[in-house]
């Protein structure tokens, strides 16, 4: 397994050249510059991730990484943890929104138990990398040791390299994991430093009174715990969560391995900016898929600086964003290598700059 120092050092920033290259021929192909809008702006980012002018975004894979946490027991979730497990066997049976959207845009699927609460003799679909039966209440201490967080995040380094390594040159994260809207705000709070009720949303449906415990909880979290907001490791060890340390630990791999993640909603929006604060070349590599309702997460995009692909009111997780973001990909890629430009179509072009 790779250690996390090795793999951040061995992270460069994505290919200017290319991505110079994939601009001047979006500036020459048969329409108006800029008229395809988000989809010319992809286009570039993959081209500097691949390092070709032009990308195809090939195999793809979503990382679904499920993990309990002891928040829970403060009341903030309007689910009962053992839905966690429940989810996992329906993720494994091909059940779920993510297998579904998945199916639809030919990628697969890989469950990860990163710290289900349970002794569940799973599936062999099933990836066990279980760091704990789920962390510890944030509220009452840090959420996991030191040792713990490490754990997690180079196990989803190895699943991304592992990956890499099967052929799979597109990589994407989701979370399952009750409680886990509760460490993504704590998370995002503190790196992106905004007020916890900026960032703190209803998660699986929460009512006024359960969002205003859940904002108290999160709030009494960070005074006790004080993470240093420069230090994703310390942020994610004392009031993050295992499957938001391993999905931070795939973006490390993938940026390692020089392929993109798509990062999904809010919990794995929290995992970037851990991946980001502990490796910032690292961002060069994320693709912002959607923007969810949760509103952490766009604080949390503004501060990496990622612009979503998509905004289609979702919230669920499971990396369902980051499926549906995968075709537009594959359509941004498609249009540098197959449209004609104006010279080799016979077409005028515009006297007049990007009209």
């Amino acid at each position: 397994m790779r250690r996390i120092e090795d793999c951040i050092a061995g992270v460069v920033g994505a290919d200017a050249r290319a991505k110079e290259e994939a601009q001047r021929l979006q500036d020459i192909l048969t329409k108006p510059q800029g008229s395809l809008g988000k989809l010319e702006a992809l286009s570039v980012r993959l081209a500097g991730v691949y390092g070709t002018s032009k990308p195809s975004v090939g195999r793809k894979v979503v990382f679904t990484m499920a993990a309990d946490h002891g928040v829970t027991q403060e009341g903030v979730s309007a689910y009962p943890a053992e839905v966690t497990r429940q989810m996992v066997l329906n993720f494994a049976h091909g059940g779920a929104a993510i297998n579904v959207l998945a199916r639809h845009v030919g990628a697969e699927v890989r469950v990860v138990d990163m710290g289900v609460s349970c002794d569940e003799d799973w599936p062999t679909c099933v990836i066990c990398r279980k760091v704990g039966k789920g962390t510890r209440s944030m509220a009452r201490g840090p959420a996991m040791t030191a040792d713990e967080a490490r754990r997690c995040v180079e196990a989803g380094i190895e699943l991304a390299e592992m990956a890499v390594d099967e052929g799979f040159t597109a990589l994407a994260i989701g979370d399952m994991g009750i409680g886990n809207t509760t460490a993504a705000s704590a998370v995002t709070s503190v790196i992106a430093g905004k007020p916890v009720r900026d960032v703190t949303g209803r998660g699986t449906g929460i009512d006024d009174t359960k969002l205003n415990a859940k904002v108290s909880v999160i709030e009494s979290a960070i005074r006790a715990n004080s993470p240093d907001p420069r230090d994703g490791l310390d942020v994610l060890a004392k009031v993050g969560g295992f499957e938001i340390g391993g999905m931070a630990g795939v973006i490390l791999g993938g940026a390692f391995r020089k392929v993109p993640v798509f990062v999904d909603g809010f919990v794995s929006g929290s995992a970037a900016l851990v991946a980001g604060t502990m490796c910032p070349k690292s961002v060069d590599y994320m693709v912002a898929s959607h923007l969810s309702v949760e509103p952490g997460h766009a604080h949390a995009l503004a501060h990496l600086g990622l612009v979503p692909v998509l905004d289609l009111g979702m919230r669920l997780g499971e990396g369902t964003g980051a499926a549906l973001a995968f075709s537009v990909a594959d359509a941004s890629c498609k249009i540098l290598s197959e449209m004609a430009t104006f010279e080799g179509a016979g077409v005028s072009r515009s006297s007049e700059k990007g009209s």
